[in-house]
């Protein structure tokens, strides 16, 4: 058994949010079948550019704050409690549009890195639909 504290991992900071990724090979805990980032999103930030993971499934889990989802042209507000599951190829981003920074765990099933998510640099989170 391993144990590692999210403050034990580098963070990296790519566009719109700051990731630590606790369950992967280089710096967190060693899995094949999954991956696990901490998410980030300061307010008023979006994760940009938007994306897909077409090798695996996400479920993200909201710890702190509030915002929206953009999932295949869609927008949904979400909050602290909410989860979300983005289908493998789906098309999504993250805005935290609340008073305080967002924290989220993001899970990939099976495991991945950012190497291999597929970026769409042509699709607008306010080009989105609400529902």
């Amino acid at each position: 058994m391993k144990v590692i504290h999210e403050s034990q991992v580098p963070e990296k900071s790519v566009p719109g949010r700051f990731l630590r990724w606790i369950v992967e090979p280089e710096h967190g805990l060693a899995s094949d079948d999954c991956a696990c980032c901490i998410m980030r999103v300061e307010k008023g930030s979006t994760v940009q550019p938007a994306h897909s993971h077409p090798d695996c499934e996400e479920l993200i889990y909201f710890i702190k704050g509030e915002g929206h989802v953009f999932v295949d042209g869609l927008i949904t507000p979400v909050k602290e409690g909410s989860a979300v599951l983005f289908e493998k190829d789906s098309i999504h981003m993250v805005r935290n549009s609340g008073n305080e920074e967002m924290k989220v765990a993001c899970f990939f099933s099976a495991a991945t890195n950012l190497s291999k998510y597929q970026f769409y640099e042509n699709v607008d989170f306010d080009g989105g639909k609400p529902i």
